[in-house]
């Protein structure tokens, strides 16, 4: 039996981790195996392109560079360990993925949607997510959420300006506007458990 490919997606602060975690325990619960995974991240090699992206030092990135970087790391994310989990069954939770790239890469920085799409489909064969979860929060309170989290201490792209993370909103809600059988925008305010009960009902909606 083929797994299901779960995925978290939004700004900065919105609280994707936390939801991820309270999902793949409840997902336990119910007997189901679960793989928990990030990106960029979840491989070796894919951690050490995080470290190269995300790093504060040095003069970074073009925007260009930065695709390439995003879409390697998910070539060896997808190759060693989604697909393998997914094929004995597995259900993988994923903190971010390809929208991201588009979000980010493509909302934020300028780039194509289109090409972002052809890097992903030479990359990793063009896997998309069985459910994506875009939490949506005001812009204050997800400032004032990563402000707490981070005591001040922002990564290279966090700490971008705000009208940078305005578009990569805006992007976040043409895709998930654009493809409602695949996308679930859940609001992120109010308690953990409270967004974990919603995150659940789209879930099951979705993946059933």
């Amino acid at each position: 039996m083929t797994g299901r490919f779960i995925v978290f997606e939004g700004g900065e602060g919105v609280g994707k981790s936390t939801q991820s975690r309270l999902l793949a325990e409840a997902l336990r619960g119910r007997g189901l195996e679960v793989v928990t995974t990030r990106e960029p991240g979840g491989t070796p090699g894919a951690e050490a392109i995080r470290a190269l992206l995300l790093q504060t030092d040095g003069p970074g990135w073009g925007s260009r560079a930065e695709a390439l970087l995003f879409a390697a790391a998910r070539a060896d994310h997808v190759e060693t360990l989604i697909r393998p989990a997914l094929a004995r069954g597995a259900w993988v939770v994923c903190d971010r993925y390809l929208d991201s790239s588009r979000a980010y890469q493509g909302g934020g920085s300028g780039l194509r949607d289109a090409d972002i799409l052809t890097l992903h489909g030479i990359g990793s064969e063009g896997l998309l997510p069985d459910c994506t979860v875009l939490l949506t929060l005001d812009p204050e309170e997800a400032a004032a959420r990563v402000a707490r989290r981070d005591a001040g201490v922002l990564d290279r792209i966090g700490g971008r300006a705000a009208d940078y993370h305005a578009r990569v909103a805006a992007a976040f809600q043409r895709f998930a506007e654009a493809e409602p059988e695949r996308f679930a925008m859940i609001a992120a305010q109010g308690a953990p458990e409270e967004v974990h009960a919603r995150v659940m009902a789209a879930v099951d909606s979705l993946c059933a």
